[in-house]
């Protein structure tokens, strides 16, 4: 069986499970089966249909199941979201088209070859630190709980680090590519534009208290240079500054201060900073091991008002699922993650050129790392960041973004696994 058509079986099942939840949902708000459930299945469906024939089409030899992954990742956070709150589902729904076109649009585009990127690393750069600087811009920046990371333009809102991300991703793939050789011989010449471009970015991200992007640009900076160097010592060298940077912002910064301290003792704090975290730990426990099904978790206030935790849809929609889902479901979900950023490490191992591999590497690692970031801040395992969970969380910017990478990696896939004389 071709690569393309397991990945057609593999969404005709996802689309399966997606009409089985959104009926589940449905059932437990309106208390009767309906086809409407059938038909937000069948939308869906039809959509990644329309993304398989355009990758059967751009990218005939990539890996046959980064789609289906992500299409069930979005299915599980758009039926979340619609059980919390239907208006948002609409848009979430209407920025999942949005995101699939361009999936297209960056298949079709770059479908020859990708590699001309690295052409353009430094614009790339620029471009990064240009995204990063926006939101601290006066008139249209904008501050949600304490971090200044959105830029509102009116009728358009939206998250410029997440396509920084990219950008920065980009340029380190072939910056790194071009000097690999004379890095791994330690000269600081070298280093200079590299360290140029990413300490700028860092300081932008902590002068509009973004610090959980901080640290995933910090996090996918030294895996990149390691990957690309194969010197132990740049990890080690890089964590130590690391170490020293964050306790200096920890003594500058009162909203780092506040973080650790809801992180160590959030029931200190339950009725401030730390009611999210204590309510969200409420609801991972209420969960137990096979949760309260889809549908029939507890998020509102007894008298009907608002929801228990707030940004529920995205900084803690993991909270939710963890309890409709048990600790089974959640635990499955975790698995759907790595199965992805398994896939995305094998496809930089079969990648034949430098570029490539470091464009796989970043890609993935960045992923992986902003999944760990904010799930180890909802459980506890380091202080709690407001990064949203790669195509489960509500949010346009973030679903735009994860699009971008599954394109990338496709692309980079395609590539790898073509056979000789068929590029």
């Amino acid at each position: 069986m071709s690569a393309r058509n397991r990945e057609l079986l593999n969404l005709i099942a996802v689309g399966m499970l997606t009409g089985l939840g959104f009926a589940s949902v449905y059932i437990a708000r309106q208390s009767e089966v309906s086809t409407g459930s059938l038909s937000y299945a069948g939308f869906f469906f039809a959509l990644y249909l329309v993304a398989h024939l355009i990758a059967r089409y751009a990218v005939p030899y990539a890996d046959p199941y980064l789609l289906p992954i992500a299409a069930l990742l979005t299915a599980v956070g758009i039926t979340e979201i619609y059980r919390l709150e239907p208006e948002d589902a609409f848009r979430q729904g209407l920025w999942i088209v949005i995101a699939v076109a361009v999936f297209a649009l960056t298949l079709l585009s770059l479908r020859r070859d990708y590699r001309v990127l690295e052409s353009y690393k430094y614009l790339f750069g620029l471009g990064a630190i240009v995204l990063l600087v926006l939101p601290a811009l006066p008139v249209i920046g904008k501050t949600v709980n304490g971090a200044r990371l959105w830029v509102d333009l009116g009728p358009l809102t939206f998250q410029p680090g997440e396509l920084a991300k990219l950008s920065l991703i980009v340029f380190l793939a072939g910056y790194l590519r071009e000097k690999r050789e004379v890095l791994a011989q330690g000269r600081l010449k070298d280093f200079g534009p590299l360290l140029l471009i990413w300490g700028g970015a860092v300081l932008v991200l902590v002068e509009t208290n973004d610090l959980g992007s901080g640290l995933l640009y910090f996090g996918v900076f030294l895996a990149m240079l390691y990957v690309a160097t194969a010197r132990a010592v740049f990890v080690a060298i890089g964590l130590a500054l690391f170490v020293a940077g964050a306790a200096g912002v920890y003594h500058i910064s009162g909203h780092v201060r506040d973080r650790v301290a809801i992180w160590t003792d959030p029931w200190a704090h339950a009725d401030r900073e730390g009611y999210q975290l204590v309510q969200s730990t409420y609801s991972i426990g209420h969960g137990g091991f096979g949760g309260t099904g889809l549908g029939q978790g507890t998020f509102t206030q007894s008298d009907g008002g608002g929801l228990l935790i707030p940004y529920l849809n995205t900084d803690f929609i993991y909270s939710a699922l963890a309890q409709e889902l048990g600790l089974v479901g959640s635990a499955a979900l975790l698995l759907v993650y790595m199965l992805f950023v398994a896939r995305g490490f094998r496809i930089a191992l079969l990648a034949q050129d430098g570029f490539s591999k470091l464009l796989a590497v970043g890609l993935t690692f960045a992923f992986a790392l902003q999944t760990f970031i904010i799930v180890g801040g909802i459980l506890r395992l380091i202080p709690l960041t407001g990064i949203t969970l790669p195509f489960v969380s509500y949010g346009g910017s973030s679903v735009l973004a994860n699009f971008v990478v599954l394109a990338g990696l496709m692309l980079v896939s395609n590539r790898a696994l073509a056979p000789r004389g068929a590029e």
